[in-house]
């Protein structure tokens, strides 16, 4: 099975990380002085486990886009169907 294109990969996840430290920066900020982890703590964990969900599925796709990419279509037969194996 082909590897993903790390570059392209990267290069698509860049604007989603961005974003979630932002989220997390403000979550960090709008919290009132005396209640910063207690007010964040939960803004902040959702923005990363968002994170990590989406980058974990844009990466699973990229692999599958790969292998399929790597596998020509099948010859169409004379009556125009596709050849099966």
């Amino acid at each position: 099975m082909p590897k993903l294109d790390r570059a392209a990969y990267l290069a698509e996840m860049r604007a989603e990380f961005e974003r979630t430290l932002q989220e997390v920066a403000d979550a960090v900020d709008d919290a009132p002085a005396g209640r910063v982890i207690r007010d964040s703590e939960e803004r902040a964990r959702n923005a990363l486990d968002r994170f990590r969900r989406v980058a974990y599925e844009k990466a699973i796709q990229m692999k599958i886009d790969a292998a399929e990419a790597a596998f020509p279509p099948s010859a169409p037969r004379g009556d125009g169907k596709a050849a099966s194996s």
